[in-house]
């Protein structure tokens, strides 16, 4: 489904990013400044990691509710307008600490990994970057948060890391695991996934159910803002932060999700498109 508005998302921490070395924000009241300089530069939705709140342990991930808690508590009192969008990524079938969250949050969205991946990328030296791992979501992991989902009311983001995962959607839908308001993420740049390529995306979007709604996730560097302005030119919505990407269009890093948010707001103005409103966000995604 195209939309004439662009729905602009921040994706604000992401899960392992060191805060010692990069400007992610971990505590409850960074994640609400954060949250506040990318809904005055556009956003619409925020997606979220937690992560530790003991001193020094914030580059790993919590799946606290109390720390989900405080962490939305804390953006939703900042930016009151703003959607929130919660990871629920784990490894292996222990869904707790992700469910709890969500029902602690109740969020309007949450991301659903939508396939398995094997999650694989290596050094220069080509050697594996980390040991190769299978990121697993098979059909009964995902049934299990489509149902979790549902009876909370919550809208699923299905993010899609490689074809195969894309053309699965449909499935879904045939077979009525997945009904309701349908939006899928491209999720490009991951070494063993789909490519941070333009070219593809008219490809990817001839495989979505009708009237499914999508956006392309772009992780890397300098390359990614091509994808970006191609997805806005084709009518898909928008996401960035610092949890994709470090890199302005210029290649100069970004000091916080800020100026990559302003970045995209222009991109998708330079394609003819107004940035959609919180509120324009919240009919169109949860009431299409």
């Amino acid at each position: 489904m195209q939309s004439d508005k662009a729905v602009i998302t921040c994706a604000i921490t992401g899960v392992l990013t060191d805060p010692s070395q990069h400007p992610v924000p971990v505590r409850p009241e960074e994640l609400a400044a954060e949250a506040r300089r990318a809904r005055d530069a556009g956003a619409s939705i925020i997606h979220i990691h937690f992560r530790r709140q003991e001193p020094g342990m914030g580059r790993f991930p919590s799946w606290d509710p109390a720390v989900a808690r405080a962490c939305c508590d804390a953006i939703r009192a900042e930016c009151p307008d703003l959607m929130l969008n919660l990871t629920t990524g784990v490894v292996g079938d222990d869904l707790s600490g992700p469910i709890n969250c969500l029902e602690a949050v109740k969020p309007e969205l949450a991301a659903l990994n939508a396939g398995s991946l094997n999650y694989l990328r290596t050094k220069k030296d080509g050697s594996w970057a980390w040991p190769p791992m299978l990121f697993d979501n098979p059909v009964p992991k995902i049934e299990k948060f489509f149902k979790a989902m549902k009876s909370l009311s919550i809208v699923p983001e299905c993010e899609c890391f490689d074809t195969g995962i894309v053309r699965s959607i449909g499935l879904f839908v045939e077979t009525g695991l997945l009904s309701g308001p349908i939006h899928v993420s491209f999720v490009m740049g991951v070494a063993s996934g789909m490519p941070a390529k333009a070219t593809w995306l008219p490809l990817l979007i001839d495989e979505l159910p009708k009237d499914a709604m999508w956006q392309s996730i772009v992780i890397g560097r300098e390359e990614v803002w091509s994808v970006h302005r191609k997805t806005a030119e084709l009518g898909g919505h928008l996401r960035t932060g610092l949890e994709d990407t470090f890199y302005l269009p210029d290649g100069g890093k970004s000091a916080s999700n800020g100026p990559l948010i302003e970045a995209l707001a222009k991109v998708a103005r330079d394609a003819g498109r107004e940035v959609a409103t919180p509120a324009e966000a919240r009919a169109m995604y949860l009431h299409p």
